[in-house]
């Protein structure tokens, strides 16, 4: 194995940096999508209840 170079300090970090960006991006995505879904499926509810009342 060779020994860390002054590289693995950079690119490490980088490499993570990347990873937490494109999991908050994506999480924030699904987040959103879900909270859209619930409110569709609250606005569908309400809906109904008001053809039955």
């Amino acid at each position: 194995m060779g020994a860390m170079t002054a590289g693995h300090f950079l690119f490490i970090p980088a490499v993570l940096l990347v990873g937490i960006v494109f999991g908050w991006i994506l999480g924030s995505r699904a987040a959103r999508d879900a909270y859209a879904v619930e409110l569709r499926r609250r606005e569908e509810r309400a809906a109904r209840k008001a053809v039955r009342d």
